[in-house]
């Protein structure tokens, strides 16, 4: 898969810049209001009878702040997070080692859950409901069961994937919760403070054309910044204008909608080669030489939110806002 600006997918030199950008509490995290709503009536209340707080479920795209906003839970309960991965858990003695060490109402923050091995889950359930592990030690007839008693903790699980979760899994968590993409306000004020973090000066007018052009992002949008502020100090005076910020995504090939050049190339194929669909998923992956999961799993969930196109049974369809994006005239008998 090509590397792009726009993804919401988290790399390495992101985490080397998040790490400073991250708010630390429900006050400082911005957007999210309904999440965030609930979340201070339910930390209020465990607090308030000295308990720990019922199990989390954070799903959405990547990119939106589940893992910050673990972290800003850890910090509302003022207790420490113990941050791992699904694919990191490979052995039922891995998870042991994890939650054993946790201490009282900690948190254990688990991204990527709907990668656990079925196994894993297995063990995991009891260490939920009950606070205890049942472990198995030794093989054959001298193996032997061992319940370790666990303290009260709250097990904080983030996913993209909330439908790939097993159903007892998904069940055992108290507080599902959703985050949505980011409309251009909120993520315009993210834009200023993370400038003002980095110590640069902006524009309110240049954080909302990159707030714009984010695709509903945080991550994105903080990417987004990191390349103009680059782009203004070797350009500019480092102080970013509109106008610098305008140049600068234009050099990056993000254009208004937050579409880059390989959105380009599957957009204009379905209009060009196949008169706008519909058109089946593994002929577009043809066309672009990119594998069909990844189209589905990458490129498809924001053209599907914006509008640009519509999943049908007979296939993908080109819709007229794409149509109008690139200037084509939409046929008429496209009107399925």
């Amino acid at each position: 898969m090509e590397e792009r600006v726009i993804s919401g997918e988290v790399s390495n030199y992101d985490e080397r810049f998040e790490q400073s950008l991250r708010p630390q509490f429900l006050s400082q995290y911005i957007g999210q209001e309904k999440v965030k709503d609930n979340l201070g009536i339910f930390i209020e209340a465990a607090k308030g009878r000295s308990e720990s707080l019922d199990h989390v479920l954070l799903y959405g795209p990547p990119g939106l702040g589940k893992t910050t906003l673990a972290t800003v839970i850890a910090n509302e309960m003022d207790v420490n997070v113990r941050m791992t991965s699904g694919p990191a858990i490979e052995r039922p003695g891995d998870l042991a080692a994890v939650v054993s060490s946790l201490e009282p109402g900690d948190v254990l923050f688990i991204d990527e859950i709907h990668r656990l091995n079925r196994s894993i889950e297995e063990v995991l359930y009891p260490a939920m409901e009950d606070f205890c592990l049942d472990i198995v030690v030794g093989k054959g007839p001298s193996a032997r069961s061992i319940r370790l008693d666990l303290p009260p903790f709250t097990l904080i699980g983030a996913t993209t994937r909330a439908g790939a979760l097993s159903a007892p899994l998904r069940d055992r968590f108290g507080v599902p919760l959703r985050l949505e993409y980011y409309e251009v306000l909120p993520l315009t004020e993210i834009v200023v403070r993370s400038a003002g973090l980095f110590e640069v000066e902006i524009d309110e007018r240049a954080a909302r054309e990159i707030a714009r052009r984010a695709r509903g992002t945080p991550r994105i949008a903080n990417r987004l910044l990191r390349r103009v502020r680059d782009y203004a100090q070797v350009r500019g005076n480092g102080n970013i204008t509109l106008e610098m910020a305008e140049e600068a995504l234009e050099m990056l090939q993000v254009d208004s909608h937050g579409l880059d050049h390989i959105d380009h190339k599957l957009l204009t194929g379905m209009i060009e080669r196949f008169r706008g669909g519909p058109v089946g998923i593994d002929t577009i992956s043809a066309s672009i030489g990119e594998e069909s999961v990844t189209i589905e799993d990458v490129y498809e969930p924001y053209l599907l939110q914006i509008g640009f196109i519509q999943r049908t049974p007979r296939g993908r369809i080109a819709t007229r806002l794409a149509y109008d994006h690139f200037g084509y005239v939409f046929p008429e008998e496209n009107t399925h």
